[in-house]
């Protein structure tokens, strides 16, 4: 049934129904759809446009949908053209010529707007969830981890040492900003499009700011043709969701890197691994290579919706239906990887003397070297160049810096003492690096509290 026909003189083309229904998709919405359509017959009885015998026969009708499509008594199918006419439909089937009212003062580009914002502020929602409870697993391994000395790297090369919690700590960092980002967008589009009709509003008295409260937003939007034609708010979701993947990715990436022999960093869980085919010793870390690759297909969600909405007039065009499966997919693509990879990641091995013998190697304790002159009263520039040329000669020796006897070190400059030895050892090297923000286990203790304060206090709502 089509709730748009009166003005037609021939059925629609059966391939014209069938490229332009969206049942398939948007039948997602049926909860949010009669959750706004109650609100509305609500506010069109306070407003007098509706009796409230009909608001009570309408809403009857609606819980009952909704009941059955809950239960699978009431089977969503294509023979409707979206959510909103599979609804109504079924309404007016239910509860005879009351149903027809529901419709006053609406239009379907402010209902399927209102759709899409109630069905995506939960969904910022169940992402920010998501997200803290990868944060509570980030800060237990930081905890556990204080101590626990590695390489850092700068282009893929052994740069500093510091602590495997300093390390996750800076993961800890990305995604709290990404659950700002999902706070900053709650704020932005928690408010309701009901009431713009088509694009002009409506000539019927409608309480706009009656029905933003029944469904908890903070008010009505402010303009009638931004509201049926923004997206905006989706594409917002859809680059916090890329930019969460993009955490997420390079995250797996360091696992995949660690989980080689050549690093030899952490154990995969078997939970979480596959094998090969063929070569019966391999243990794939997989998982985290399909969370690399679906941030692509995230990506590619975001540029297409871009790319629909770039050229489109106002208000209300047809191609913005394209936003639906945009969406979908990039939120269940998001809503998997997260949940798959805290679950990964919280049976994660760490070989820890790995990870030692790894900071101890590649002259990871150079700058401190440099920094042990400089207390001597070196210049820097000089100091520099000093630890270069020794750093060259241990490379033609095949040792490392602390291998070095005291007249060795005293041949490229007198001004090294005794005391060397201990001023770069890892845990000097770590320990000394003790002001805010650095890997010195204080510090990282510091953080892990404050962290601990944040994660308890922030929230979408």
């Amino acid at each position: 049934m089509k709730l748009w026909g009166g003005r037609f003189t021939k059925e629609t083309n059966k391939l014209v129904d069938d490229f332009n229904a969206s049942i398939s998709f948007d039948q997602r919405f049926y909860e949010q759809d009669i959750k706004g359509s109650i609100a509305h017959v609500t506010m069109l009885a306070t407003q007098g446009i509706v009796s409230d015998d009909e608001k009570d026969m309408i809403i009857a009708g609606l819980e009952g949908i909704l009941a059955d499509i809950r239960s699978g008594k009431l089977e969503i199918t294509n023979e409707y053209e979206d959510i909103h006419s599979f609804v109504e439909s079924n309404l007016i089937e239910r509860i005879g010529d009351a149903g027809k009212k529901l419709h006053t003062g609406r239009s379907r580009n402010d209902q399927v707007a209102l759709d899409m914002r109630l069905y995506i502020r939960s969904e910022v929602e169940e992402t920010d969830a998501l997200l803290k409870d990868l944060l509570k697993v980030i800060l237990r391994i930081m905890k556990e981890n204080i101590d626990t000395y590695m390489p850092g790297f700068t282009h893929l090369q052994k740069a500093q040492p510091l602590t495997l919690a300093h390390h996750f700590g800076a993961y800890f960092e990305m995604f709290r900003r990404d659950r700002g980002r999902l706070c900053d967008i709650h704020e932005r589009m928690n408010y309701c499009p009901l009431g713009a009709g088509a694009l002009a509003g409506t000539t019927y008295p409608l309480n706009r700011e009656y029905t933003a409260e029944l469904l908890d937003f903070k008010g009505a939007t402010n303009n009638s043709m931004d509201s049926v034609s923004d997206r905006d708010y989706v594409i917002e979701y859809l680059c916090a969701l890329s930019i969460i993947m993009m955490h997420l990715s390079r995250f797996c990436e360091e696992l995949i890197l660690w989980n080689t022999n050549e690093f030899h960093f952490v154990e995969m869980d078997d939970a979480f691994s596959t094998g090969s085919s063929i070569m019966p010793q391999k243990k794939n870390p997989d998982v985290a290579e399909l969370i690399r690759g679906k941030t692509g297909r995230v990506y590619g969600d975001l540029l297409a919706l871009l790319t629909t909405m770039k050229g489109l007039p106002l208000a209300y065009n047809k191609d913005m239906q394209e936003d639906k499966e945009a969406f979908f997919d990039s939120r269940d693509t998001l809503i998997k990887s997260l949940t798959v990879f805290t679950a990964m990641l919280r049976t994660v091995t760490f070989r820890t003397e790995d990870m030692e013998r790894g900071a101890a190697g590649g002259f990871t304790n150079a700058t401190d070297l440099a920094d042990y002159l400089v207390r001597q009263g070196v210049p820097f520039r000089d100091a520099h160049r000093v630890v270069g040329e020794l750093v060259a000669h241990c490379l033609s020796e095949n040792k490392a810096i602390l291998d070095l006897s005291l007249p060795e070190l005293q041949a490229f400059h007198p001004a090294f003492q005794s005391d060397v030895y201990e001023a770069i050892s890892l845990k000097a090297c770590i320990e000394r690096r003790a002001i805010p923000g650095a890997p010195a286990p204080d510090m990282v203790e510091q953080s892990i509290q404050e962290a601990r304060s944040r994660l308890s206090k922030e929230s979408v709502h």
